[in-house]
């Protein structure tokens, strides 16, 4: 009975402690891990995510680069914290694929996510003087000659060229190069044919018509290449992406995640977010928590799908 009652007493001292942790919330800074190094596309926006959040819960927000393992070193590090909101991590799709193919012990279950902050769709390209106009020009010459196409991958698996592959029952030679810093230059190169990457990522090439782009695979046409069918267009029934967003350790309080949340959503409202990811051509995707969850869950069903 003294054990039972002595139970009981804990978890009340536990329950009295959130709840007045979350009422004082943010009582000091807090820390964002960003998985990724300094200077890339998810670094810029965790850090511009942060600055435009640091006025509106009048604490400031730390950026922490913690790299390694495509981003499981971080996310891991992030999932381990304390759950009282002061330690966030930006997580990435690799959150959806890593654990899935042993390479990431924590997995979205050990997350409370917070806000989906954004999603970008793959884009495929080609060099502006290749034979290939449409996505369907790719895909002839993929059926007729199996393994003749060089693909230049970003990534090792790519799943932007799984799901097109598996898709239309086709396969590309991939050739592995270091993100979209090396594969966009292959392709220019004539090194390799064809690419897929964020628009972001190769905007620049866009815009001076270096680069040609056969299709973009999202659901609508985008704002920031709005002369490119979308692959369903082009009767290709083919999306897919990258996306991030912020996450706490899964036992961080719901109080403490719904002001998080509400910060955030003003954040991607201010003109500097919204500035600086038109700039980079970047959209903005705000989901909330269960949203997001539950996006999460069917994105990592849907890699599961071309992983096992």
């Amino acid at each position: 009975m003294k054990k039972i009652f002595k139970s009981i007493l804990l978890a009340a001292s536990v329950l009295t402690c959130a709840t007045s942790m979350a009422a004082d919330y943010p009582a000091k800074n807090i820390r964002l891990v960003v998985p990724f190094g300094a200077g890339g596309g998810t670094d810029a926006v965790g850090r511009t995510l942060a600055n435009s959040a640091k006025d509106i819960l009048g604490k400031n927000i730390s950026v922490m680069n913690r790299t390694g393992g495509a981003g499981a070193v971080g996310m891991s590090f992030g999932a381990q914290q304390r759950a009282d909101g002061y330690t966030l991590t930006v997580v990435t799709r690799e959150i959806a694929s890593l654990p899935q193919m042993g390479l990431m012990q924590h997995s979205a279950d050990d997350f409370k996510l917070i806000r989906m902050v954004n999603l970008d769709p793959a884009v495929v390209l080609v060099a502006a003087d290749s034979p290939y106009n449409t996505i369907n020009d790719l895909i002839k010459e993929a059926k007729a000659n199996p393994g003749k196409v060089k693909f230049a991958s970003t990534a090792a698996p790519n799943f932007y060229l799984m799901t097109l592959e598996k898709d239309q029952g086709i396969r590309l030679n991939a050739i592995p190069y270091n993100g979209a810093s090396e594969a966009i230059p292959a392709v220019l190169g004539h090194h390799t044919e064809v690419t897929m990457v964020t628009p972001g990522e190769a905007i620049a090439q866009l815009r001076s018509g270096q680069l040609k782009a056969l299709g973009v695979m999202s659901e609508d046409r985008i704002a920031f290449i709005p002369d490119v069918p979308t692959l369903k267009e082009q009767g290709v029934n083919v999306t897919t992406g990258t996306w991030r967003g912020i996450g706490a350790p899964k036992d961080t309080p719901d109080e403490i995640i719904e002001t998080l949340g509400k910060a955030f959503d003003e954040a991607m409202a201010s003109e500097e977010f919204k500035s600086f990811m038109a700039k980079g051509a970047m959209t903005i995707h705000n989901l909330n928590a269960q949203q997001f969850t539950d996006f999460v869950k069917k994105d990592t069903e849907v890699l599961g799908s071309l992983i096992n």
